[in-house]
């Protein structure tokens, strides 16, 4: 039987992981097909995902807080993080994993030695890159533009302010991490806050795809290197696609996969 993989998301239409999820199944002559499923009502995503018997689900903006508040169980760091951007069916239980944190890390290892970051935005995916670079001992600050979303991270003692309140430092790499940029023209922080940040550092990235955001056209004017989500979005799938198949992923399956994602 073919077995039934889904993107669950709000907006969803723009998502690019079918292509590099089937991609990826269709190399190793896998029986399964991968779809989008554009979900209003995170609160619901489990009962969705077992009604549409999926074997498996990634989870994008802005339902990974509710994913991790329906899983049945959850592994690993997700349990920290308090989010979930990954669901697989095991024995009648819905098993959920966060697969962005280490997607992330091995997308910034172009950049070579990090040791200061800026993390724009307090959401799910913002959760996992901060604790992701903790773990690696990091220095992470996170700068939000309300203080109501701050408490996790405060919680986890990450030095995390809103745009009030807020005293730059020197960062070698100021990311992204909310949807700016990805269906407008908005920066995610005010321009005469962003610019000094960025002409001081080294690198920006952002975890939209597949565009030059305003955040990165900002940042190269001032002499960054940038880089979009892409390759997050392809670690992050690869991670997934594991799950999924319960395989390994090898260099050409990785190969396959990125060919999917640019269209090719």
């Amino acid at each position: 039987m073919t077995k039934k993989f889904v993107i669950f998301g709000n907006p969803v239409e723009h998502s690019k992981s079918p292509q590099m999820q089937n991609a990826g199944l269709k190399y190793i002559n896998f029986d399964g097909i991968y779809e989008k499923h554009h979900l209003i009502d995170g609160n619901i995503i489990k009962n969705i995902f077992l009604e549409n018997n999926y074997s498996g689900a990634n989870i994008t903006v802005p339902h990974k807080e509710f994913a991790y508040e329906n899983a049945d169980i959850v592994e690993g760091i997700a349990k920290e993080i308090k989010a979930v951007n990954t669901y697989i069916l095991k024995d009648g239980k819905v098993v959920a994993y966060n697969t962005d944190a280490p997607g992330f890390l091995k997308a910034i290892e172009s950049f070579g030695k990090v040791k200061n970051v800026l993390l724009l935005g307090a959401g799910g995916t913002a959760k996992a890159i901060s604790l992701a670079l903790k773990e690696k001992n990091i220095k992470v600050t996170v700068l939000n533009r309300s203080e109501g979303k701050l408490e996790f991270f405060k919680n986890h003692n990450i030095p995390s302010f809103s745009w009030e309140n807020f005293k730059p430092d020197i960062y070698d790499l100021v990311v992204n991490s909310t949807s700016a940029g990805l269906k407008d023209d908005y920066l995610p922080a005010p321009k005469e806050l962003l610019e000094p940040i960025l002409k001081n550092a080294s690198f920006a990235f952002d975890c939209v795809y597949g565009k030059i955001t305003p955040f990165l056209a900002l940042a190269r004017e001032n002499n960054c290197e940038i880089k979009d989500g892409e390759d997050m979005l392809l670690f992050q799938g690869v991670l997934a696609f594991e799950l999924f198949t319960n395989t390994k992923a090898d260099n050409n399956v990785v190969k396959a996969m990125r060919k999917g994602l640019k269209g090719e």
